[in-house]
């Protein structure tokens, strides 16, 4: 079947083919075309099932009414979470969302923003695992609109929406130093360099040395994002293999606290009685595992809804952007059943 074009409506209607564009794209009043004739156009063109060429009216129009969204791995409950947020708000404000995950692989994310850039998006939402700049920087050396979501890069001036990671983590330490344990393991992640992992593990290093207990760098274990599974496994093995071994493990994302859990299960141990476990995130789950996990939660909403907002305001922004709204959202703790007394 030929697909209809503004001609087809022009010519079915006896009026000029600029009439009908002017019309269609909103520029009939200001140009000064009757409500009746503005009426007929819209009408013929429903009638025709006309379908503007989105690519062509980018370009004439210079916006695509389009946003990227750029996050590190989209099987992630958090991730999924947010990204289903900002899909919605966007979606209020009249734009669509072409989402993209980058494993944690920075030449991915790169190749990404190149990618969604000539697609003529208006602009970019990014959970960055970048180390180098480079890219970041060229996106203010061009002026072009994006906000950071969860990390932030800490050498940069940059709009971003996060939650504040180091007042979560240390909400999680105190807790298991005050109902008793000192033996407390950290499960991180690679890269280490993000701003998100990075503050949560100073804060547990932070809290052991306010609460008089000696950091010992045997408790900490470095999973990789692609093999969370296998090194989870081993790292918990050789945890609870110690003499002196760990009583209670926080762990730096759900993630790893799904991964500690399927260890524990397997190997015959139970929480909380043979050790607690405190996981960063809170995602449905944990809210009906036996035991429950005792988990720090993000207002995951409220990041995917202040981004858009933040993004939206840069978009229609004339002129130079600041790059100075920087939004830290406050955590909450939850208290569940997989932490308990030593």
């Amino acid at each position: 079947m030929k697909k209809t074009v503004l001609s087809d409506i022009a010519k079915s209607l006896g009026v000029s083919v600029s009439l009908v564009s002017l019309v269609l794209n909103g520029k009939g009043n200001q140009n000064g075309i009757s409500k009746e004739t503005q009426q007929k156009v819209e009408d013929k063109a429903k009638e025709l099932k006309y379908k503007p060429n989105q690519m062509a009216r980018s370009l004439r129009l210079g916006k695509s009414n389009t946003i990227g969204l750029i996050v590190a791995d989209i099987s992630n409950a958090f991730y999924a979470r947010i990204a289903r947020g900002i899909e919605q708000k966007a979606n209020e404000k009249g734009y669509n969302l072409i989402f993209c995950s980058t494993e944690e692989n920075p030449e991915k994310e790169i190749a990404l923003i190149r990618m969604l850039k000539e697609r003529q998006v208006d602009g970019l939402i990014i959970s960055t695992t970048l180390k180098d700049t480079t890219e970041i920087l060229q996106l203010k050396k061009e002026n072009f609109p994006f906000v950071l979501i969860d990390r932030y890069i800490k050498r940069l001036e940059t709009n971003y929406v996060v939650t504040n990671n180091y007042e979560g983590a240390v909400a999680a330490m105190q807790h298991l130093i005050d109902l008793g344990h000192e033996r407390i393991a950290i499960l991180t992640v690679t890269p280490a360099h993000l701003s998100s992992v990075n503050d949560r593990y100073t804060a547990y290093k932070d809290i052991l040395k306010k609460n008089d207990i000696r950091f010992n760098k045997n408790f900490v274990k470095q999973i990789s994002f692609n093999d969370v599974e296998n090194e989870t496994e081993q790292a918990v093995k050789e945890l609870l293999q110690m003499p002196n071994y760990v009583t209670a493990i926080f762990t730096v994302n759900n993630n790893l606290a799904v991964a500690v859990l399927e260890t524990l299960h397997k190997i015959g141990k139970k929480i909380p009685e043979d050790i607690s476990l405190v996981s960063y995130d809170d995602i449905r789950l944990f809210r009906f595992c036996v035991p429950t996990i005792t988990a720090v939660a993000q207002p995951v909403e409220q990041i995917g809804e202040r981004a858009v907002e933040l993004l939206l305001s840069e978009i229609e922004k004339d002129g130079k952007k600041d790059n100075n709204n920087k939004i830290v959202l406050p955590p909450s703790f939850v208290i569940r059943n997989s932490s308990s007394k030593i």
